[in-house]
């Protein structure tokens, strides 16, 4: 099965408040940033914290976003490590 992300796409986190563990920060839910590069498949950190052994394996990502886009201000740009399920395509500005 290949990645669902290039490097290069535009993606866009998902938004949700799980009432556990999760490996998404608050301050990058429902933003954009552009995918660097995938960099291994791994347990899903939401589901192996909670001691069980069923968490999905899935790919993570390098993903860059503008702290402006996080916070409202700054000219750097920041790097997470995000696993897929917390990821979508960036709608389309046309579509």
């Amino acid at each position: 099965m290949g990645d669902r992300f290039v490097s290069g796409a535009r993606v866009r986190t998902v938004r949700h408040d799980p009432p556990h563990h999760t490996r998404l920060p608050r301050y990058a839910r429902g933003k954009s940033g552009v995918v660097i590069e995938p960099e291994g498949r791994h347990p899903l950190a939401d589901v192996s914290s909670q001691g069980r052994g069923d968490a999905p394996v899935e790919q993570v990502y390098a993903v860059r976003f503008a702290a402006r886009e996080l916070w409202g201000e700054g000219e750097h740009g920041v790097v997470l490590d995000l696993w897929e399920s917390y990821l979508e395509p960036e709608p389309s500005e046309g579509g």
